[in-house]
Protein backbone atom coordinates (compact mmCIF):
# COMPACT_ATOMS: atom_id res chain seq x y z
CA UNK A 1 0.00 0.00 0.00
CA UNK A 2 1.33 3.38 -1.05
CA UNK A 3 2.47 6.08 1.72
CA UNK A 4 -0.34 9.24 3.00
CA UNK A 5 -0.92 11.52 5.31
CA UNK A 6 -3.87 10.82 8.53
CA UNK A 7 -5.07 14.21 7.49
CA UNK A 8 -6.20 12.68 3.84
CA UNK A 9 -7.88 9.80 5.88
CA UNK A 10 -9.66 12.60 7.77
CA UNK A 11 -13.66 11.70 7.72
CA UNK A 12 -12.71 9.57 4.68
CA UNK A 13 -16.15 6.90 3.80
CA UNK A 14 -15.31 3.26 5.12
CA UNK A 15 -16.94 0.34 2.79
CA UNK A 16 -16.56 -3.72 2.84
CA UNK A 17 -15.48 -5.13 -0.16
CA UNK A 18 -18.58 -6.55 -0.69
CA UNK A 19 -20.19 -2.83 -1.34
CA UNK A 20 -21.83 -2.75 1.89
CA UNK A 21 -20.95 1.19 3.94
CA UNK A 22 -19.51 0.93 6.96
CA UNK A 23 -19.30 4.31 8.39
CA UNK A 24 -16.98 7.06 9.12
CA UNK A 25 -13.35 7.39 9.52
CA UNK A 26 -13.36 8.95 13.13
CA UNK A 27 -9.46 8.27 13.82
CA UNK A 28 -6.76 5.84 14.19
CA UNK A 29 -4.93 3.92 16.79
CA UNK A 30 -1.44 3.57 16.80
CA UNK A 31 1.64 1.30 18.53
CA UNK A 32 3.42 3.84 19.76
CA UNK A 33 6.90 1.43 19.95
CA UNK A 34 6.64 0.35 16.53
CA UNK A 35 5.13 3.50 14.76
CA UNK A 36 2.41 1.04 13.23
CA UNK A 37 -1.51 1.48 12.50
CA UNK A 38 -3.29 -0.95 15.29
CA UNK A 39 -7.05 0.09 14.27
CA UNK A 40 -9.35 2.22 12.41
CA UNK A 41 -11.76 4.19 14.89
CA UNK A 42 -15.23 4.25 12.85
CA UNK A 43 -18.22 5.68 13.35
CA UNK A 44 -20.39 3.24 12.08
CA UNK A 45 -22.94 4.62 9.21
CA UNK A 46 -27.07 4.21 11.15
CA UNK A 47 -27.97 1.52 8.65
CA UNK A 48 -25.02 -0.95 9.55
CA UNK A 49 -25.39 -3.39 11.72
CA UNK A 50 -22.54 -3.78 14.48
CA UNK A 51 -23.69 -7.09 16.03
CA UNK A 52 -20.39 -9.04 15.77
CA UNK A 53 -18.13 -6.52 15.09
CA UNK A 54 -15.37 -5.08 17.88
CA UNK A 55 -16.87 -1.75 19.19
CA UNK A 56 -15.86 1.09 21.69
CA UNK A 57 -18.73 2.55 23.02
CA UNK A 58 -20.29 3.99 19.52
CA UNK A 59 -17.07 3.58 17.93
CA UNK A 60 -16.55 0.38 15.89
CA UNK A 61 -12.72 -0.87 15.87
CA UNK A 62 -11.59 -2.06 12.16
CA UNK A 63 -8.04 -3.64 12.42
CA UNK A 64 -5.30 -2.17 10.39
CA UNK A 65 -5.03 -5.86 8.94
CA UNK A 66 -8.55 -5.84 7.02
CA UNK A 67 -7.41 -2.90 5.07
CA UNK A 68 -7.72 -3.93 1.84
CA UNK A 69 -7.64 -0.37 -0.24
CA UNK A 70 -7.56 3.03 -0.03
CA UNK A 71 -8.92 6.01 -2.70
CA UNK A 72 -12.26 7.62 -2.47
CA UNK A 73 -13.30 4.87 -0.07
CA UNK A 74 -11.38 2.65 2.32
CA UNK A 75 -12.39 -0.59 1.34
CA UNK A 76 -11.77 -2.97 3.87
CA UNK A 77 -12.89 -6.89 4.05
CA UNK A 78 -15.48 -7.22 5.88
CA UNK A 79 -14.95 -11.31 6.95
CA UNK A 80 -11.28 -9.53 8.92
CA UNK A 81 -13.81 -7.60 10.66
CA UNK A 82 -15.15 -9.71 12.88
CA UNK A 83 -14.66 -10.06 16.30
CA UNK A 84 -12.70 -13.10 17.28
CA UNK A 85 -13.28 -15.75 20.27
Amino acid sequence: MSKTFCHALAKKRVMSDDGVLIGTLKNIMVDLDSGGIVDLIVIPDKTFRTEGYRMDEDRMLVPFEAVKNVKDYIVVKRDLMKRSG
